[in-house]
């Protein structure tokens, strides 16, 4: 397959499809690549928190700003995929009052709004917050699906003429002289060749960016921070909770739909792939999540994910809490490149300010002169003072059957919202199976990790004769492997007694091992 096109995007995380949107809004043709699927590296593996900013008010005060600002933007363009929980900052008995003086001080002077909140009320609005907080504020953190975000950007661009390609791997670049030439890849489904000639190549590949900045001969120094991260089966909290300390681990509790995030930590690793979390890490994460939300000691945990944040280093042995996260765009004219744009760093609160910036490169290089308009528009689903709200499943799931069928009770998804699911990728020419739905719905990321959605969703697919012969079973065993690595590190108490009944169900009744 020839592609020829003026700028080519590498990485389908939010940052990547941030900037594909910017890209369309300006009137630049582009097409995107991914090597796997929606949010498959660091956009996909995260708190879901939409920051503040309080956590760098004291050690990071430019990534305050930066998320201070953002976060009245998001709020506003993105507000079908934010909850507006409100957060707090709250200080245990053994905590230092002069953080307490610090953080303050610090919000004041970054432009974070921080609002000392009334401990009586405190209890009564948070009940199984720890009852020995000696202080509290208010901060304006919320709860964001990086998911919805990410395929709302895509959305947006693929109106506009953008075009998106799942499963397909940059492998090489040909350079001529000061530009790269060439673009090669390979769809992994088909096995198929790509070659892309782009006027200009965008590098958004997260964690891997320094790797595809590599095939192009270009230097990027990043730090590879692995943060851990346990998700509870019911919601505990109603705000983001953050404990007010320097950054450590186990200090943040999220919101996170109709579950509980808390993490996370940061512990620098050699290699991308195959990442886990350890018994270890989750006895440390507990403990210290604990400390603010007693609950967590006790609550049913259901699973462990972990993502590495791309940080950008000027200082090899710098550790990995002292670096700024702040973001970086690389122009590569030291590496001798007119037409490779890198960028890394930052989080997802300000992975709209990222594509802004590296798309502004962009535009100058080409002679664009058209602004960035991504802070006014709202994205699809968002605007008309829409929000995230679980309750809105509910509603989706009121229509006549079989339509207003539930496949996926845990997350409240219905049959109507996968045929539209499945409609959009058939539409889009991108693969069909239980991973690409859960990734557009939350199907099987709930109580019972695809226990019972698995085989349910497996059956909707052979039905409309979207897979036939063993390749549902294949899937479903691809499905409940990849749910089983998260789960492995929490087999204990309840979650031991529900995966001892999904082996029932799979081994003892469906012999999906085909040990019987």
């Amino acid at each position: 397959m020839r592609i020829e096109t003026q700028v080519l995007v590498i990485g389908g995380g939010v940052t990547g499809a941030g900037i594909l949107r910017d890209l369309a809004m300006r009137g630049i043709h582009a097409v995107l690549l991914e090597r796997r699927d929606l949010n498959a590296g660091a956009s996909g593996a995260n708190h879901g928190l939409l920051h503040s900013g309080g956590r760098y008010v004291v050690a990071d005060p430019a990534s305050a700003r930066e998320c201070a600002r953002e976060n009245e933007v998001l709020k506003r363009i993105a507000s079908g995929c934010v909850e507006d929980t409100g957060g707090l900052f709250v200080a245990l008995e053994e905590d230092k009052d002069e953080y307490i003086v610090d953080f303050i001080s610090a919000a004041a002077r970054t432009g974070v709004s921080v609002e000392q909140a009334d401990l009586k009320e405190l209890r009564e609005e948070e009940p199984f917050l720890q009852p020995r907080v000696k202080a509290a504020f208010r901060v304006p953190d919320a709860s964001m699906n990086p998911f919805l975000t990410t395929e709302a950007n895509l959305e947006a661009a693929r109106r506009l003429g953008a075009r998106v390609f799942f499963y397909t791997q940059v492998t090489s670049m040909q350079r001529d002289r000061k530009r790269i030439a060439r673009v090669d890849a390979i769809q992994a489904k088909t096995g198929e060749a790509v070659e892309v000639f782009a006027d200009q190549v965008v590098s958004a590949a997260g964690p891997w960016v320094d790797q595809i900045g590599a095939l192009a001969g270009a230097d990027l120094r990043i730090a590879y921070s692995k943060g851990s991260l346990l998700i509870t089966n019911s919601r505990l909290v109603n705000r983001v909770i953050n404990r007010l300390r320097p950054p450590s681990d186990g200090d943040i509790v999220v919101p996170g739909e109709t579950v509980t995030i808390t993490g996370t930590n940061s512990i620098r690793v050699e290699h991308l792939d195959h990442l886990r979390t350890s018994a270890s890490e989750v006895d440390r994460l507990v403990e210290e999540a604990s400390r603010m939300v007693p609950a967590l000691e006790t609550a049913r945990f259901i699973r462990a994910y972990a993502g590495v944040r791309p940080l950008v280093l000027a200082d090899r042995d710098e550790p990995d809490r002292k670096i700024s996260r702040a973001f970086t765009v690389f122009d590569h004219e030291k590496d001798g490149l007119e037409n490779l744009v890198s960028i890394a760093g930052g989080k997802l609160t300000t992975y709209r300010l990222m594509a802004e910036k590296a798309v502004d490169l962009v535009s100058r290089r080409l002679g664009v002169d058209e602004p960035c308009r991504t802070a006014e528009i709202p994205l699809p689903g968002s605007g008309e003072g829409r929000a995230l709200d679980t309750s809105q499943r509910l509603e989706r799931l009121r229509v006549p059957p079989p339509g207003g069928e539930v496949l996926c009770e845990c997350e409240m998804v219905g049959r109507q919202q996968i045929e539209e699911i499945v409609a959009e990728l058939r539409k889009n020419g991108h693969p069909i199976d239980p991973n690409a739905i859960r990734l557009r719905s939350r199907l099987g990321m709930g109580s019972c990790q695809g226990g019972f959605c698995g085989y349910r969703t497996i059956g909707y697919l052979y039905e409309r004769g979207l897979v036939s012969s063993k390749k549902g079973n294949e899937m479903l065993a691809d499905f409940l492997e990849k749910r089983w690595n998260g789960i492995k590190p929490m087999l204990w108490g309840e979650q031991l007694r529900q995966e001892q009944l999904l082996e029932a169900i799979y081994c003892g009744s469906l012999n999906i091992d085909g040990s019987l």
